[in-house]
């Protein structure tokens, strides 16, 4: 029987590769010696374009696929622009998981977000929650578009015996990103709000909500490894996390903690060494009460993360420092937006997704 483990020569394919998640995904394959990789930029490959998508795939013939390729963005953004985000994701998962399938790739990897589950699901979030209740309203289209594109997977793997597997992220943050106050998610704004606000002395930050929701983060570059060690699961494993008739081939990836945004905040200003006040504004929305994931299936594979909370808050706001724009302050309080495609990276410093 054929070995589907991946080949460290077999030609693989990073959709996203600009992105928080696909960038990491690139550096964790190098780091293993996987250098035959496949990447293209969205002005050299739109993924909308399903023509241009199919030749794609019909020229390059990528054995492994890792689909991170999304556009993503939090309550503001879901909110402004909830059409862009269902259709958009469609498109391009719909063209990447048919192109796979059309060119016979061994195995592919669909990276979703744990916004796919109910807004009250019971915690820590089972994958057999999916479908079970109502979605988060804020951004019930994102989560629909992914609900599909695992139901894709998952009808694939029935009809054509293809091994496509879905893995459901927590909350990401670390190295590429976006900083950007008015589209970045909340670890990135909090590190630049409450940077700034040392900068300037400032006594008293107003963040968002109450505070008091929890939520579940995970160092992107962790999220790489267990993409790849999922990847690379020997064929009896992956088949019995893809060929189920009864269950959804879907699988959590989290760090199995939790603290909620007062807590993170703290955690944060104790980082930057911001000592001010910090006080929340209850009239803006909270999101979701709770989101944690229940990693138990993955960690029974034998996969555990590798980086604290506080680990990469302190190398995500290195990052940072890092890309301060000396030019346009002495402590460089305007910051870069980092590299890649606003398709990939687009975020609202108000998400509490």
């Amino acid at each position: 029987m054929k070995n589907l483990m991946m080949n460290h020569n077999a030609k693989i394919y990073v959709a996203g590769h600009r992105g928080l998640v696909g960038s990491a995904i690139v550096r964790a394959l190098h780091r293993v010696g996987y250098n035959n990789l496949v990447l293209r930029t969205r002005a050299e490959l739109n993924l909308t374009n399903q023509a241009a998508v199919e030749a794609f795939f019909q020229s390059e013939r990528p054995r492994y696929v890792f689909l991170a390729a999304a556009k993503v963005g939090g309550i503001l953004a879901n909110s402004t622009y909830p059409a862009e985000f269902i259709f958009q994701n469609l498109l391009m998962q719909e063209n990447i998981i048919e192109g796979a399938r059309r060119v016979g790739a061994d195995r592919l990897l669909f990276l979703g977000s744990s916004c796919i589950y109910p807004k009250f699901a019971a915690q820590p979030m089972r994958e057999d929650a999916l479908l079970s209740g109502t979605l988060e309203p804020t951004n019930r289209p994102y989560a629909v578009a992914k609900i599909a594109g695992i139901e894709m997977c998952w009808a694939y793997n029935r009809q054509y015996g293809t091994r496509y597997l879905a893995a459901m992220p927590t909350n990401l943050y670390g190295p590429g990103d976006n900083y950007d106050l008015q589209t970045s998610h909340v670890i990135p704004a909090l590190i630049r709000k409450l940077h700034e606000a040392g900068i300037s002395r400032q006594r008293e930050v107003v963040l968002w909500g109450t505070g008091t929701p929890r939520r579940e983060f995970l160092y992107s570059d962790d999220l790489a490894e267990a993409c790849i060690f999922l990847m690379n699961l020997n064929q009896k494993t992956f088949d019995s996390l893809v060929q189920s008739e009864t269950d959804a081939p879907l699988i959590n990836v989290g760090s199995g903690r939790d603290q909620t945004i007062q807590e993170l905040a703290e955690l944060i200003a104790d980082v930057v060494g911001f000592d001010g006040l910090l006080r929340f504004d209850p009239s803006k929305p909270d999101g979701t009460p709770r989101k944690l994931l229940d990693t138990s299936r993955l960690s029974s594979l034998g996969w555990e993360p590798k980086t604290s909370l506080r680990q990469g808050l302190e190398l995500a706001y290195q990052e940072f420092l890092n890309a301060l724009d000396p030019a346009t302050s002495p402590r460089g309080v305007s910051v870069h937006n980092p590299p890649g495609d606003k398709l990939l990276n687009e975020g609202d410093s108000r998400a509490l997704r």
